[in-house]
């Protein structure tokens, strides 16, 4: 990784420097070190408290409240996973989507539900063979032949149908399916946990209940918030005997969370787009805490001033697009606007953040945007030194791994 880069006009609205590459963020990482199932208990895993380098403190997660301050914002993503992965069949040509008898099945598909529309729609990744065409009819519902027995329905459960609409998603990746009925009451009936690809068992019943955060409250996501899986009720207990407060965004996470960049120069990347609500409440209580970092600072208290805390990366992006709707509806540097919107923000050194001030994470994929984030965010060069001390010290990577704190690379300044 090269040293991190100025914080120049272009990088303030997202823009990617043309002197970084996607080698700039590949790490050699021992396979043993992916992390295959959660912690014994939530809890459990390992902290890196990496926020003022180079002073390097391995922790337990459970010390985390100490490391706030009283008055900070800690902001969670209370998305929840969706079963969202299905596996069957297309139908045999000619066979009518709400046939009586038996379908007559032809080759076999998995389909990972990416969002869910309304009327029953849903836009969709399907792999098969062959691409299925505009009116094609999919028999899903089928069991993964290696699911653990309870994972998903007995594979003589009756399968259902759903029709392709056609290509969907902003870049035609996608596929639109018209579902038979509403598509998370079928998904919560035939649908598997949608296990990152890096995790190689089959999901299972422990699955259903870690790969999901204590809060989580709106369906839609396909990967978990992974930070916040750490949280049980005693930690979260203890963020609030600390003096912090709680509050939510919700960001439905999509499968291209996991996609790593292939192309060289970053600017040419395509980012996924992904769907947000910042909350009203949330929004109002960011601009109290900004107040009262005004007001710290100056009475030369800055140190002291409470924090907007992200939990996780996909609440900061939610943070930061909705700091970016504000600017371009005129708004002062650093509000927050509430409301729902998609984002396609893409975080690369040189961006400016704009509400962030610290950050709870797990140890991110090589080449990948978010590891691109985070350095964004600490600064390439303390990232850098994080990742190697963590393999140095056998951390746990990814989604079922350890977590590490970051703070802002220039949070001594004044925004």
């Amino acid at each position: 990784m090269t040293a991190s880069l100025p914080r120049d006009a272009a990088g303030a609205t997202g823009a990617t420097s043309p002197s970084l590459s996607v080698d700039d963020f590949d790490f050699d990482l021992p396979p043993e070190l992916i992390a295959q199932h959660p912690a014994a208990r939530r809890g459990d895993s390992r902290l890196l408290d990496a926020g003022s380098p180079p002073a390097w403190r391995d922790r337990g997660f459970r010390e985390l409240p100490g490391l706030l301050r009283r008055g900070d914002l800690v902001v969670f993503n209370d998305t929840r996973v969706i079963p969202a992965r299905l596996w069957g069949f297309k139908a045999a040509q000619g066979d009518a989507p709400h046939a009586q008898a038996g379908p007559a099945l032809g080759g076999v598909v998995e389909v990972l539900v990416e969002r869910v529309l309304a009327d029953h729609r849903v836009w969709a990744h399907v792999r098969a063979s062959k691409s299925p065409k505009p009116g094609q009819v999919l028999w899903l519902g089928a069991r993964r032949p290696d699911a653990p027995e309870g994972a998903l329905p007995p594979s003589s459960a009756p399968l259902f149908a759903v029709r392709t609409v056609g290509r969907a998603g902003p870049d035609d990746s996608l596929f639109e399916l018209a579902f038979p009925s509403e598509p998370l009451a079928l998904l919560d009936q035939y649908g598997a946990v949608p296990l990152p690809p890096y995790i190689t068992h089959a999901p299972g019943g422990e699955d259903a209940e870690r790969y999901q955060t204590v809060y989580a409250r709106h369906p839609g996501s396909v990967a978990a918030p992974t930070a916040g899986l750490h949280f049980d009720d005693a930690v979260l207990a203890q963020i609030d005997a600390a003096g912090a407060r709680r509050m939510a965004v919700t960001l439905h996470v999509g499968a291209g969370t996991f996609q790593p960049v292939r192309v060289s120069d970053l600017r040419q990347h395509p980012m996924h787009s992904e769907w947000y609500t910042v909350p009203e409440a949330t929004a109002q209580a960011i601009a109290e805490v900004r107040a009262l970092q005004v007001e710290a600072r100056a009475a030369g208290r800055a140190d002291a001033a409470p924090r907007v805390v992200a939990v996780g990366t996909t609440a900061m992006r939610a943070l930061e697009s909705a700091a970016l709707a504000a600017e371009a509806e005129g708004a002062a540097f650093g509000t927050v606007l509430p409301g729902a919107r998609d984002t396609a923000l893409f975080v690369t050194p040189g961006y400016c953040f704009r509400v962030v001030d610290a950050l709870l994470t797990n140890f991110h994929l090589p080449r990948s945007t978010l590891l691109m984030l985070v350095s964004a965010f600490a600064g390439m060069d303390t990232i850098h030194a994080a990742y190697a001390h963590a393999i140095a010290q056998r951390y746990r990577f990814f989604s079922y791994g350890d977590a590490m704190w970051l703070c802002r690379e220039d949070a001594g300044t004044l925004r």
